[in-house]
Formats: C-alpha cells, sequence, structure tokens
C-alpha cells in the first residue's frame, strides 16, 4: 500500500499549476497560448494596464513602443473615429483599444470575415480603464463585410 502525505505547500503549487494553466487555456490554440502583439505610446499608463490584463487573461504579450500615435494607426488600417490609445494585433486581426476580452475570445473563435474590432477612445470602466479582467465597453467592428464600422456584439 502506499501512502500519501499532502502538505500546504504541495496543496498550494498543485492550486496555482491550476490557476495558471486554467488561465492560459483562456486565450490558447491547439498549438499554445496566442501572441497579442501590441503597439503603443511609452509614457502610456493605460496601455500597460490592459496588456497586464491581455496576460492575466493568457495571452503571450509582445508590446511595441512607438511615439508615432498617427503611424501606428496608418499602418494597422484603423480608421481615424475608431482611434484609441493603443493597437495590437492577433490572429490576423487589429485589435484597437481597450477592448473587452470576451469579444476578442469571440473574434477568434467566429473568424469574421473583418479587419478588426475597436473600442474607440478611452471610455472609464472598460478593461486597463478602471474596469479590470471582464469589464465591458461597447466594441465596434471595420473592414470587410463589417465596412466603416458596425457593433460589434457579444
Amino acid at each position: 500500500m502506499t501512502s500519501m502525505t499532502v502538505t500546504r505547500r504541495s496543496l498550494l503549487l498543485g492550486a496555482t499549476a491550476a490557476f495558471t494553466l486554467g488561465t492560459a487555456a483562456r486565450a490558447a490554440t491547439p498549438t499554445g497560448p496566442q501572441l497579442l502583439h501590441i503597439t503603443r505610446d511609452p509614457s502610456c499608463g493605460c496601455c500597460t494596464a490592459w496588456a497586464d490584463l491581455a496576460r492575466e487573461a493568457g495571452y503571450m504579450v509582445e508590446i511595441t513602443e512607438t511615439d508615432d500615435y498617427a503611424g501606428m494607426k496608418a499602418e494597422a488600417g484603423v480608421p481615424e473615429p475608431l482611434w484609441a490609445c493603443h493597437t495590437a494585433r492577433v490572429g490576423g486581426y487589429i485589435v484597437e483599444g481597450h477592448v473587452p476580452f470576451a469579444a476578442i475570445a469571440r473574434l477568434l473563435a467566429e473568424r469574421p470575415d473583418i479587419t478588426g474590432i475597436a473600442v474607440p477612445g478611452m471610455p472609464l470602466d472598460s478593461p486597463g480603464m478602471g474596469g479590470g479582467l471582464h469589464a465591458t465597453a461597447d466594441v465596434v467592428a471595420w473592414g470587410g463585410l463589417a465596412g466603416d464600422a458596425t457593433p460589434f456584439a457579444f
């Protein structure tokens, strides 16, 4: 017969591993966690908060900093009325601003024929703007079948 002793340390390590695996699975693909590449102004604190939430949601986060705000938006093809503080790329899509992570998950699951999704401006209580991981905001889609901008409900 085998005897097993459970210590607080082994219980804590097991719980930590389960939490980490569960968190990473939320943004995972069959080959592993999704890469979310964020381009942002180096002095923007709310962009850092959104990036931290993206990590918490299970994304692998890569950040590029630039002082060329308009160039960042133009390079990504974001229509000016949809501009926000940071621009991200994930799974072949553009994600502009403080987009809720549930909307990104839906985007990646459904893979619609659009260029990207956005939360224009910097709305209070959106993810990274005072809202946490599960915060919501009005999201719009653009490009492809969405045209200039249409609601992207989730």
